[in-house]
């Protein structure tokens, strides 16, 4: 447990579709978690539509408490252009954040129908997410995010089920086109229900906003919520999860510490060149170091081990890297901390060479692939460069 303040942390918002997602049901776990309904009510007062009204309703579902989302809003078919909805979020006078959010959620949904209908999106016309209540239930879920101070949006994998569904365009397969397009890239978890689980609204809020998919982030958790959706399930609640926390990043003085993760896989048949490459896919992947340690395995057999540090929400991208660049058939993961001093970076000229100084309170480094070009370009020893490029660092 880290026992000094935490200065930089974020605000996390990980979802958990559990039983999947809609737009109400991401309103209604953030209203559980402690979202401001009055700040939300308000907000929404700013779009340039009326006739709506927005409560919340205390539900069981399969004896778990959790709240409802609950939108009066009479107009329900009503049907508007993507390019009606983003000049109404233009104008609007809303929170930046809210805007932005909103903005995202709807030209995702745009961009997954077109794609449907084989049309641009400035051609789609929303049928169900284009009615009042679908714009009440993504705006205000947006703005509940802003009511919560969310800096990050997470998701765990989508649940979805099987079957049929009835939509505008008639029946269609469940899960629906749009919902299959938003979550392409997105993991998910197919459920044996006969319903739908994710509605396209859900899909897109979690294809637009999360920053990550996978397990809970590192965090302390500060509240959390349940937002139900319309029926009971025979097997589960029928309910979005939402996790809300504080990321673990503090500063102290110079001194940033941050929680991470080390993934480490054993290795004892693979080339040198091979590993070389390893490296670097495991940077390209979004490693914040990597490295290689050699060890002797059982029966005296000469190994090596792959080490990678990442942040938490960069653990399954690198993680994947790590399985395709190696062949492992298996990767440790261990949370440890890191404490780092800040630095800078600062760029000086030798002899018409530009070269990147890393200046900490301490030393400066100077970065060896541009000292080696000077170096040959100059005909001059490279730890001469390297010495002019971080005194001149150090006057600057």
């Amino acid at each position: 447990m880290t026992n000094h303040p935490i200065a930089s942390a974020q605000t996390v918002a990980w979802f958990h579709p559990v039983s999947g997602i809609a737009g109400d049901m991401t309103l209604g776990a953030l209203l559980d978690a402690g979202a401001d309904l009055d700040y939300i009510v308000e907000t929404l007062k700013a779009l340039p539509v009326e006739g709506w009204a927005l409560h919340r309703e205390a539900v069981l579902r399969n004896g778990l408490a959790a709240t409802k989302a609950l939108v009066d809003a009479p107009e329900h078919h009503h049907h508007r252009h993507w390019s009606d909805i983003r000049d109404m979020l233009a104008t609007a006078d809303l929170p930046e954040r809210v805007r932005d959010r909103a903005h995202r959620v709807f030209e995702a949904l745009a961009i997954a129908e077109g794609h449907m209908h084989g049309v641009e999106p400035e051609a789609v016309h929303f049928h169900e997410v284009g009615a009042l209540d679908a714009i009440v239930d993504i705006v205000g879920s947006c703005a509940a995010l802003e009511s919560l101070g969310i800096d990050v949006v997470a998701s765990a994998p989508v649940s979805v089920g099987v079957g049929s569904i009835t939509a505008a365009h008639g029946v269609l397969p469940n899960p629906a086109p749009a919902v299959v397009k938003l979550l392409e890239g997105i993991p998910t978890v197919g459920v044996d229900i006969d319903l739908e689980l994710t509605t396209p609204t859900g899909a897109a809020i979690i294809a637009a906003l999360a920053e990550s998919v996978g397990p809970m982030p590192t965090m302390t958790i500060t509240s959390s919520g349940y937002g139900a959706g319309g029926r009971d399930l025979p097997d589960r609640p029928n309910v979005t999860q939402v996790v809300i926390g504080e990321t673990a990043g503090d500063k102290r003085g110079d001194i940033e510490h941050r929680q991470l993760v080390e993934l480490s896989t054993n290795l004892d048949d693979i080339t040198g060149e091979l590993l070389a490459d390893t490296i670097d896919e495991l940077l390209i992947a979004g490693a914040l170091d990597a490295w290689i340690t050699p060890i002797i395995m059982k029966k005296g057999r000469p190994a090596h081990t792959v080490h990678a540090l990442v942040a938490p929400d960069a653990e399954t991208l690198v993680s994947d890297a790590m399985f395709r660049a190696t062949g492992t058939l298996g990767i440790r993961s261990t949370s440890t901390d890191r404490y780092s001093l800040q630095r800078t970076t600062v760029t000086v000229s030798v002899d018409g060479h530009s070269i990147d100084v890393k200046v900490g309170p301490h030393r400066s480094k100077a970065e060896h692939d541009h000292v080696v070009a000077a170096a040959a370009a100059l005909r001059r020893p490279a730890r001469d460069i390297a010495a002019q490029a971080e005194r001149l660092a150090a006057e600057t």
